[in-house]
């Protein structure tokens, strides 16, 4: 395990190995009931005073991660036994413990790995459409002309940069979003995970700022944490992120990065305004540094449009723009462009050079033929329509069941909706509880690149089947109550 403290960030060394450890047991990457450094192991291994390590550890035991055995040492605390004591015996693999990884989270690898659960029968955490919305478009048909006019397809490596007739389709599709992007600026991803990789790859190294909102999509976090990042968050109101709360960063150290996702904001469903956006573009002219505009789904609008991109707003290469297709047409085809100027661009490319060989030709051929189908407009009509639907039905079960001391925001777009709790109830715990009922969702927590807010979770309407909605929102209000019943009254102490 490695532990990467950085003294000139003005974090206090106590919450960075706090939150370093916490971390790691969050995401899973230290398994429950495996045994943690002693006081004075951990002490040497982080160059920290004994006292640190104590108040870390003390941190990590009043939050119930982790726990103390007298007399045997401190442990990852076991979500399964009352007492955290641990039961474990030596698999044979743990000598591994013993190799340094460079991994200070994977919440997203953690949540990937429990959507995959069989035994889930309604989810409502994983953000994908459920098969019935997609197929009208005929992928069986598309790829079968797509291979009989041109067998090349299934036989070649694509350009580097991407297929030109996908990214030819991309810059017209994407003028109607008041983009006027040429082919030649941009770079095809294997899904837009990569091209938050990529673009952290190229500019963000240790000791750097990475400014995102909070709470934001979890994968981005493990991404900049894992390139050794100090990751700051801005919180979102009903316009976005607090642009105002950034301003004030600005004046102790400007970051090098600023993550978001304006257009139904993931989590949370939110949409910046067009002030904002100027505003937050403007800061990142002053001092210099990269915007990474995240825009999975601002088709999916269940009203008026969303304000134009911040990229159609950059005159000096300041937005690197992500673009993903899979979000709305098939997750399955994992394909996104990431769109940028200059040398920025140039340096971007060669990054996906180190990576890969170039995206599948087939697949970027299949979604250039859906860009530029005339079945487009009427698939995405229809798209909207029907996830409108699912929300408004989603919305009204809450009304329904939900107690009055529940909250949940109502998204103009997107797939999901953000939902809170009184705050002694955590999420994380409810999900232990809804699994043994047979559903799931996502824990706010996992979106918070400090200390999470435990009492959130994302609903996400578009996978589950229409008809499980009514049962699945059934279980969880249930759910929900009976936390309330249970708890205790007194707010959890936030840690320091």
């Amino acid at each position: 395990m490695q532990i990467n403290l950085n003294r000139q960030s003005g974090v206090p060394l106590v919450r960075q190995l706090y939150q370093e450890m916490a971390d790691r047991i969050r995401s899973g990457l230290l398994e429950e009931g495996a045994p943690l450094p002693s006081i004075r192991h951990l002490s040497r291994q982080a160059n920290v005073s004994f006292m640190t390590v104590v108040q870390a550890y003390e941190l990590l035991e009043q939050e119930g991660l982790i726990t103390r055995v007298q007399g045997k040492g401190t442990y990852v605390r076991r979500t399964n036994r009352r007492d955290g004591t641990v039961e474990r015996k030596d698999s044979g693999y743990d000598w591994q413990h013993t190799i340094a990884d460079y991994l200070p989270r994977a919440q997203f690898w953690r949540q990937l790995q429990q959507n995959t659960l069989p035994d889930t029968e309604i989810s409502f955490s994983l953000i994908s459409l459920s098969p019935d919305l997609v197929l009208q478009l005929d992928w069986a048909k598309m790829m079968q002309r797509i291979v009989a006019d041109d067998p090349a397809v299934l036989f070649s490596y694509g350009p580097v940069q991407g297929d030109a007739v996908l990214r030819e389709a991309a810059a017209v599709y994407l003028r109607s979003f008041g983009l006027a992007l040429r082919p030649e600026e941009m770079i095809v991803m294997n899904g837009a995970q990569q091209g938050i990789d990529q673009v952290a790859r190229c500019f963000v190294g240790p000791g750097d700022t990475v400014v995102t909102e909070a709470p934001t999509y979890s994968a981005a976090i493990d991404v900049f944490r894992g390139r050794g990042a100090l990751v700051r968050s801005v919180p979102v109101d009903e316009e976005g992120m607090r642009v105002d709360l950034l301003a004030a960063m600005f004046d102790d150290k400007p970051p090098k990065l600023i993550y978001t996702v304006p257009t139904y904001h993931n989590p949370t469903g939110t949409v910046m305004s067009a002030r904002r956006r100027a505003q937050l573009l403007e800061l990142a002219e002053s001092c210099r540094c990269l915007i990474l505009e995240d825009d999975p789904w601002s088709e999916i609008c269940f009203g008026s449009k969303p304000p134009a991109p911040i990229k159609s707003m950059d005159r000096h290469g300041h937005v690197i723009y992500l673009k993903s297709f899979s979000k709305f047409l098939a997750p399955g085809c994992r394909v996104a462009i990431l769109a940028a100027t200059g040398t920025i661009l140039n340096r971007l490319a060669a990054a996906k050079a180190l990576t890969d060989l170039g995206s599948p030709l087939l697949t970027q051929r299949v979604v250039a033929a859906c860009l530029t189908s005339p079945l487009m407009n009427r698939y995405l009509r229809q798209l909207q329509t029907e996830l409108r639907k699912r929300r408004d039905r989603v919305l009204t079960l809450l009304q329904r069941h939900a107690s009055n001391k529940v909250r949940w925001t109502v998204p103009q777009g997107g797939f999901f909706l953000w939902l809170t709790m009184p705050d002694r109830i955590s999420a994380d715990e409810l999900l232990i509880a809804a699994r043994q009922r047979q559903i799931d969702f996502l824990p706010g927590s996992v979106c918070y690149p400090g200390e999470p807010e435990a009492n959130h979770l994302r609903i996400c309407f578009s996978n589950a089947e229409e008809a499980k909605l009514d049962e699945g929102i059934s279980r969880l209000c249930d759910l929900i109550d009976e936390s309330m019943e249970r708890a205790p009254h007194a707010v959890r102490p936030p840690v320091m």
